[in-house]
């Protein structure tokens, strides 16, 4: 059984390779005109600022509920 898994997980990643290769994008064509003559920021401009706070946020949150479950799991071991 663990045979047949494993060639349909081999079979299945030998598929799904060529199907993503053909989702890569092309470069775009020469758009003409004349050139602005600034070059685009690093990274597109894309706004980061909102989305890296609700990460932090996350974070936090998610820090938090380990540390809170570190600290009741330590008072019950103090209590027995």
């Amino acid at each position: 059984m663990k045979k047949i898994i494993t060639i349909i997980t081999v079979l299945v990643f030998l598929f799904a390779i060529p199907t993503i290769n053909l989702a890569q994008q092309t470069s775009p064509g020469d758009p003409g005109g004349e050139p602005t003559g600034s070059d685009p920021p690093l990274g597109g401009g894309a706004p980061i600022g909102g989305g890296l706070f609700i990460l932090i946020g996350l974070g936090a949150a998610y820090g938090g509920k380990k540390i809170y479950k570190l600290y009741k799991d330590g008072e019950e071991t103090l209590e027995e």
